[in-house]
């Protein structure tokens, strides 16, 4: 798995991970990285409740809030809305949300972002080789990776407030 196991564009230059995938059928066996196709969110949003209606839309505010050097993400949408259902986690998007362990590599432009400190815990004991530096009970980094824990994707995890933090700590991480 060169790329790891999960959604989106497999050459992404953002990468999320999250501990699972959506409970469906379609992506029970997935072994690889797949692009969702237009209108993909709201079909799994549909059958897999809120939470993945929060964690999508999170990603897309996030996206949206990022920093200069990574305003080409933003696909030229107007809104965090327009981008999460015109681009998220689509074929060329370069953003992926994925449901194995991060494959670090220090000379890329990846940049890695582990959703939520239990997931992160569980993957440092799985033998994760990061070195992060806990910047306070919820946020985590390891410059040399490129890797960034922060609070799940989730509205009252990951705020507003603490998207324009993570986005500034992805800023330092970048520069």
């Amino acid at each position: 798995m060169k790329h790891g196991c999960g959604l989106g564009d497999a050459n992404a230059m953002l990468r999320v991970y999250v501990a699972k995938r959506p409970p469906m059928q379609e992506y029970a066996q997935l072994n690889g990285v797949q692009p969702l196709c237009r209108g993909e969110i709201d079909s799994i949003n549909q059958a897999c409740g809120n939470g993945w209606r929060k964690l999508f839309n999170v990603y897309a505010k996030l996206v949206q809030a990022l920093p200069e050097a990574l305003q080409p993400l933003k696909q030229a949408s107007t809104s965090w809305q327009s981008y999460r259902d015109q681009h998220l986690l689509q074929a060329g998007s370069s953003a992926a949300l994925l449901f194995s362990a991060p494959q670090l590599q220090p000379t890329s432009n990846t940049l890695h972002i582990i959703a939520g400190r239990t997931h992160a815990r569980v993957l440092l004991a799985g033998g994760l080789d990061a070195q992060l530096d806990w910047l306070d009970h919820e946020f985590a980094m390891d410059k040399q990776q490129r890797l960034l824990v922060c609070p799940y994707f989730d509205y009252r995890q990951l705020s507003n407030e603490k998207i324009e933090r993570l986005c500034g700590l992805i800023e330092k991480i970048t520069d």
